[in-house]
């Protein structure tokens, strides 16, 4: 790679976490939920984003990553973000993780860390310790309940010939 081309992707970079940094304090002037912000990029452009909208949605999953996903996916039509780049104002979250590793972009980069988040009132190491749990010794009450129809949609699931796979 010449480093010409080098220079223009670090740039390229810091303007998208410019941007979702702008994004997350806006947020926070504004009064509409969190300080966190979330590009997605395809082809150097961005196709969404999202702010972090839990308060003002009442909706524990409007995190910003998981917002601009959502937006992303509707813009391309598509429940895959093959070649595109997530630019997070702040490290995922491990719920955000999830989304980010479903939808399956090429890369993610992000600015403050979990630390910094923490520092804020936003620590979430308590989820990444109780997901690497045994549901017995989790905090959180979570059974399985044996039903006999428990397979059923997954059978269907199996057979059916038109299926999208993801």
């Amino acid at each position: 790679m010449r480093v010409a081309d080098l220079t223009e992707q670090v740039l390229n970079h810091n303007d998208f976490i410019d941007k979702a940094i702008q994004l997350a304090l806006e947020n926070v002037r504004s009064g509409s939920g969190g300080p966190f912000g979330a590009l997605v990029v395809k082809d150097g452009q961005i196709i969404a984003s999202g702010a972090n909208q839990v308060t003002s949605t009442f909706d524990p999953t409007a995190h910003a990553e998981v917002v601009a996903i959502r937006k992303a996916c509707l813009a391309v039509s598509h429940f895959e973000l093959t070649g595109c780049a997530i630019y997070s104002s702040c490290e995922p979250c491990p719920m955000c993780f999830g989304a980010i590793y479903w939808a399956r972009p090429a890369h993610v980069f992000f600015a403050a860390t979990a630390s910094d988040a923490s520092a804020a009132g936003f620590d979430d190491s308590f989820i990444k310790e109780q997901l690497f749990l045994p549901y017995a010794k989790q905090e959180m009450s979570i059974a399985q309940v044996s039903h006999r129809l428990a397979l059923a949609p997954f059978e269907a699931w199996k057979t059916k010939v038109d299926k999208i796979a993801y």
